[in-house]
């Protein structure tokens, strides 16, 4: 057990900006697949924003695009600024009233968003202008 984790700093790094952008990503598609953007611009529209549908186009489209660019490694601190604002209106709008509890002890709650936003800080300050970019 002496080599565990089994991977070495920089490899977990690159593990952990990938999966962050598959969790973006993730909501997207689904969103998309289900057909839940009409409802969820619904939402948007309830809670005072206007075009809420075009917001939530935007909202996804970001979360792909940013999501494929923290992927392949491109202006990766630049790439985490809207998914850190999309995380964090997410926990102002929806699950701040929610609670902490994702699940378990509660629905819905805000434990999720922040863990996403914690993650994301960790990928920005990970990114190095000197190191290479996709798979170092």
């Amino acid at each position: 057990m002496s080599n565990f984790p089994f991977i070495r700093l920089s490899q977990a790094l690159v593990l952990t900006r990938i999966m962050t952008a598959v969790f973006f990503m993730a909501h997207a598609v689904v969103r998309i697949s289900n057909g839940t953007i009409p409802r969820f611009g619904a939402f948007m529209e309830n809670a005072g924003f206007p075009q809420g549908v075009t917001i939530v186009w935007l909202i996804t489209l970001t979360e792909l695009i940013a999501g494929t660019m923290l992927i392949l490694g491109l202006y990766i601190r630049w790439t985490v600024v809207p998914l850190f604002a999309i995380a964090g209106t997410g926990i102002v709008l929806i699950h701040y009233q929610q609670g902490w509890f994702v699940g378990e002890h509660g629905t819905g709650g805000s434990e999720y968003s922040v863990a996403l936003m914690v993650l994301l800080l960790v990928v920005a300050a990970a990114d190095r202008p000197t190191r290479a970019r996709a798979f170092a």
